[in-house]
């Protein structure tokens, strides 16, 4: 049986991928068509860690190539590759009724490749973002999202980071937000132990509202 929250945060940091849109089929089309390109090995069968910065992919894949040369063929086969690109049940309402200064995206995607993908999704560009290249180091460092929470004003405590993968909730925990994990790209056993406080089977199952204390969020929970 699915229980019914109520949180009050001061601003919601969503990750990208998996959680507001789906783009799982050209991520994995596209990384095996770039790990055949450089002769990766077994690179037919190849799934990325999701939820990890294209740098660091490559870093592990190609640790000896220009990652510069890498990042640019990666970036341009998936800005091409948006067929199949859908917007996941409920972020498009959620958004839309959200306070644009109360929230960001945070996202692994570098800040070429969210604009592509938002656009391609027609989902309102936000106010705030921090993307893989804005940043030193990608998920699971804390850096991110305390990125986020620096420019949203508040601090990380008081804001809600909303992931599908354990690198990027094991970030949100380690900035020492609270975070509401999203079933699709992982199990509830998985978001649990990566160190999610709460997960919910979509966004559809969330409602938040504008209150004097921020946003008062409500959803049933797994």
């Amino acid at each position: 049986m699915n229980e019914a929250t109520t949180v009050t945060v001061a601003g919601i940091l969503f990750d990208m991928d998996g959680v507001l849109i789906s783009s799982i089929g050209s991520v994995n089309r596209c990384w095996k068509r770039w790990a055949k390109h450089y002769g990766v090995p077994g690179a037919e069968t190849y799934e990325i860690p999701h939820g990890t910065r294209a740098v660091d992919i490559i870093r592990t894949l190609k640790p000896e190539m220009d990652v510069a040369e890498g990042l640019r063929l990666i970036e341009d086969m998936e800005m091409e590759d948006v067929s199949d690109l859908v917007v996941l049940p409920g972020a498009r309402a959620l958004l839309e009724g959200l306070p644009p200064e109360r929230w960001a995206i945070v996202t692994s995607a570098t800040k070429r490749l969210l604009l592509g993908r938002l656009e391609a999704a027609k989902l309102a560009i936000p106010e705030r973002i921090i993307s893989g290249d804005m940043v030193e180091r990608g998920k699971p460092d804390p850096e991110p999202y305390h990125r986020g929470a620096e420019l949203l004003g508040y601090p990380a405590g008081e804001c809600l980071v909303v992931e599908d993968a354990p690198s990027g909730i094991e970030a949100g925990v380690a900035a020492g937000c609270r975070v509401l994990g999203v079933l699709g790209s992982y199990g509830e056993t998985a978001l649990r132990a990566a160190g999610a406080s709460w997960v919910v089977p979509s966004l559809k199952d969330v409602s938040a509202e504008a209150v004097r204390e921020g946003l008062r969020l409500r959803f049933d929970c797994l």
